[in-house]
């Protein structure tokens, strides 16, 4: 089981990576907001087929909640909407490339969260293999960036750059969140325990989304309900990629999961090569060839 969580991991970034083509493909139908609800509101019911198909037909234990479960949780809920929203400003932001960037120092945050939260290390190594792996997500993000890459070094203390680090500290909360979730439930395993983790948080993000749909752009809802085929491939691909990233991440340290979760950018660029025939920069080759490396080097900590 100790290195059953890298496969796993490698499948959620593929599906995340699918989840995001497809979110984009959406956000030129609905709003912002509806796009981002989708992916709680169509997800939560493949969350609870899986998680009933494991106490039902697997004969698990379903969890009982507990307090410390509740506010881990809810902590993560929140979290991982608020890192969302900031995240989706940054499409309005002149210099996207720069606040995306400081976004994906989510993996260095998430390794101090650990530390604080949940009193775990990571060894010297593994440090290593992150910090390689972040110079390469630079490297990426900034290929394609008008200013290059002396302007993300030179722009830290930039609006883009302020809200990217705000939206990487909050998604590096609702990793470290949700393992504390996970792990508080004790119980049959780290199966059942991630789906019930699961599960719990995306009803309370569906509620949650709904109220703010609700108050704040009510035609939106109708939107949503009109691109309901979409928007149910966008619920499936989510939701299974959120089963591999709570699995993983209730197996392993989560500043580890999400540092191998940077091959995404590997299947993006990828895609991009090879569907839509899009040349790739030098910069950007280089960038890939980092975060691969930093990812050997983490697996080999």
């Amino acid at each position: 089981m100790t290195l059953l969580w890298i496969p796993i991991t490698i499948a959620a970034a593929f599906l995340q990576n699918v989840r995001s083509a497809l979110q984009k493909y959406l956000k030129g139908k609905l709003g912002t907001t509806g796009a981002t609800f989708v992916r709680f509101g169509f997800g939560f019911p493949f969350a609870l087929l899986y998680l009933a198909a494991l106490v039902v037909l697997f004969d698990f234990e379903l969890p009982r909640f507990n307090a410390v479960f509740l506010a881990w949780a809810a902590t993560g809920g929140i979290a991982q909407i608020l890192a969302t929203a900031l995240l989706v400003t940054l499409f309005d932001a002149r210099n996207f490339a720069v606040g995306t960037t400081y976004s994906k120092t989510e993996t260095v945050q998430a390794a101090l969260f650990a530390l604080v939260f949940l009193g775990e290390t990571i060894s010297t190594t593994a440090t290593v293999g992150i910090l390689v792996s972040l110079v390469g997500v630079i490297a990426i993000s900034a290929a394609r960036a008008p200013a290059g890459l002396s302007g993300i070094v030179k722009s830290w203390t930039a609006r883009p750059a302020l809200i990217g680090l705000a939206s990487g500290a909050f998604f590096g909360v609702a990793a470290v969140s949700y393992r504390g979730a996970s792990l508080s439930l004790g119980g049959d395993g780290f199966l059942v325990q991630a789906s019930f983790t699961l599960a719990v948080v995306l009803v309370f993000q569906t509620v949650v989304m709904s109220a703010f749909m609700a108050l704040r752009d009510p035609g939106e809802i109708v939107h949503v309900i009109r691109a309901w085929r979409v928007a149910a491939l966008v619920g499936l691909s989510g939701a299974l990629a959120s089963i591999g990233w709570f699995t993983a991440m209730t197996i392993q340290n989560a500043a580890l999961v999400r540092a191998l979760g940077q091959i995404e950018l590997v299947f993006t660029i990828t895609s991009s090569v090879l569907i839509f025939r899009e040349k790739i920069l030098r910069l950007e080759f280089a960038g890939i060839v980092l975060v691969v490396a930093g990812i050997i080097i983490l697996l080999l900590r």
